[in-house]
């Protein structure tokens, strides 16, 4: 296998590109890599003869310096997990090479962007969609690999792709968790032991809530409950809520495809997950 490339400007990624022949799958991330990341990887190898991969820790999608600031930097790591997951390019970007001091353009979304993470974080999938489209026309790839892990940012980048005819495929790849239930994140590295003894259990909630609901539980009623629950074991649960799968609107029931989506802090450490209600 070649040795992968590492590219840091946009002339060396184009020329780089230029040379690839064949399917290109792109992997976007933020670094602070981990086996979810990986599995994003063998799923963009299995589909593709070329896999690009970016490292770049979006400024726009931060609604607080302090939370840009605390972001995990682990590029050296980053860069020998995706070395050896067999990627074939990184792109590496700073800051500065990826958005001009006086850029006047930006990327806004509505539709599925609206609720639950673009109520609680303003302006934070704008900063997603931009990226992503910067990416998209950045790699020039055929298919672009996205964890479901993040439904809503998801539906999101499915939506601008389809909005704006951007001429790639988007792949999802199911949630990679932990042997408890707990989704792989960058972020959970900040819990405290206590904390991380208790984190799974917002899984298993989670997974539990979806299981009645398929079965024709009120939705209302266990959603309630799973709710009580999680404060009573000490999270703060911004939303647990069962929502329309593409669309993320808010279901009474589930009529159509449906994903349960959960926000809930333990800690100083804000879990994000999502489960199938079939």
């Amino acid at each position: 296998m070649a040795a992968m490339t590492v590219t840091r400007d946009l002339t060396s990624l184009r020329a780089s590109r230029a040379a690839m022949r064949g399917r290109v799958a792109l992997v976007p991330t933020m670094g602070a890599l981990h086996a979810g990341h990986i599995a994003l990887v063998a799923a963009a190898r299995a589909v593709a003869d070329r896999v690009v991969a970016s490292i770049f820790v979006n400024p726009l999608q931060f609604n607080a310096a302090s939370d840009l600031a605390r972001y995990p930097r682990t590029e050296e790591a980053d860069l020998a997990m995706l070395a050896a997951a067999g990627c074939d390019l990184a792109w590496v970007p700073a800051p500065e090479a990826m958005y001009a001091p006086d850029r006047a353009t930006a990327v806004t979304v509505g539709g599925p962007a609206e609720r639950f993470e673009g109520a609680a974080r303003p302006g934070h999938f704008g900063g997603v969609a931009t990226v992503c489209t910067k990416l998209f026309l950045q790699a020039r790839a055929d298919v672009a690999v996205f964890g479901e892990k993040d439904w809503q940012q998801l539906q999101v980048i499915r939506r601008v792709v389809r909005d704006l005819d951007i001429p790639i495929a988007i792949l999802p790849v199911p949630t990679v968790r932990e042997d408890d239930g707990l989704a792989l994140s960058s972020r959970n590295r900040f819990l405290m032991a206590a904390e991380r003894t208790t984190a799974p259990l917002l899984a298993r909630e989670g997974f539990a809530t979806a299981s009645a609901i398929a079965a024709g539980a009120d939705a209302t009623a266990v959603l309630g409950a799973a709710m009580a629950r999680l404060a009573q074991a000490g999270f703060g649960v911004e939303y647990l809520a069962l929502v329309a799968a593409e669309t993320m609107q808010p279901l009474d029931r589930a009529t159509e495809p449906a994903r349960l989506v959960a926000a809930a802090r333990l800690g100083s450490v804000r879990l994000l997950d999502n489960w199938l209600v079939a």
